[in-house]
């Protein structure tokens, strides 16, 4: 059986208080950057072979079904407005198109050659990174992915939490999390994509810091898109650059367009 299949450590569960309910998911959920810190050797293995490939063009995809495949678009839209990437650096596809976002399309997630269909619009190159997530490690949708993907010259990684699964033996970068049983036996959305978050925000986020989006631990590239990141990049403008007058530094970063255009301004 699966490891995240497997019954749950709690039982008894409609018996339990809110305050044992909490406590419960809450004693589950510490084990997980333990798991997560066993796979960082794989994901640095991949951080590198992306950075590699994004400095000569490349781009990465994400393939998932479910809490996977939402979990992989969440990682790739916030890329753009965190760092100021371009567009379409990050690129995550889950079976049943931007319908399953919000609900589940039945069957979707069985059909192997769905994920390569799905890729087809951004015409993947062999210079490109595929990463198949999912947290049972037998989704056909991720491992069809993942076959596609190595066949034609990307490099393949996978995210799960179950060890000797179909997509870590057809990635070429295999990271697996093993998380355990969740507190609601086979709720994978729980421990599993807590799991698959946490590796995510290690991917994008050191790729983009090798890229040189962050200077200091500054998001200097972040777009200012809202009146909260104006403020933002205001103090950080201060903090950079010594300007002490806040409306002059508020002034210089809607001017320069960046906080690393206004920092640079002075130099």
């Amino acid at each position: 059986m699966k490891v995240t299949e497997q019954a749950s450590r709690h039982d008894s569960l409609e018996r339990m208080s809110t305050r044992e309910l909490l406590e419960g998911i809450n004693g589950e959920d510490r084990t997980v950057a333990e798991a997560v810190g066993g796979a960082i050797p794989q994901i640095e293995k991949l951080v590198d072979g992306i950075v590699a490939r994004m400095e000569k063009g490349g781009r990465v995809f994400y393939a998932g079904s479910g809490t996977s495949g939402r979990l992989g678009v969440l990682d790739a839209s916030e890329i753009p407005p965190t760092f100021g990437a371009e567009k379409g650096l990050f690129i995550g596809v889950i079976s049943g198109g931007d319908t399953a976002l919000r609900n589940s399309v039945e069957g979707a997630e069985d059909d192997p050659d769905g994920a390569w269909r799905d890729l087809a619009p951004y015409s993947p190159k062999a210079v490109d990174t595929l990463v198949g997530i999912a947290a049972s490690g037998s989704t056909p949708y991720a491992v069809g992915a993942i076959k596609a993907a190595r066949a034609a010259g990307l490099l393949t990684a996978c995210i799960t939490c179950n060890p000797d699964s179909a997509v870590a033996a057809a990635a070429e970068v295999p990271i697996v999390a093993v998380v355990g049983p969740e507190f609601v036996t086979g709720s994978t959305r729980m421990k599993a994509g807590t799991a698959q978050k946490m590796i995510l925000n290690m991917i994008s986020t050191s790729v983009m810091i090798r890229l040189g989006h962050v200077r200091g631990n500054k998001m200097i590239d972040m777009q200012l898109a809202n009146s909260k990141l104006i403020d933002r990049g205001t103090r950080m403008v201060m903090e950079e650059t010594g300007i002490k007058d806040y409306d002059k530094a508020r002034e210089l970063l809607l001017e320069s367009g960046s906080v690393r255009a206004a920092v640079d301004k002075t130099k």
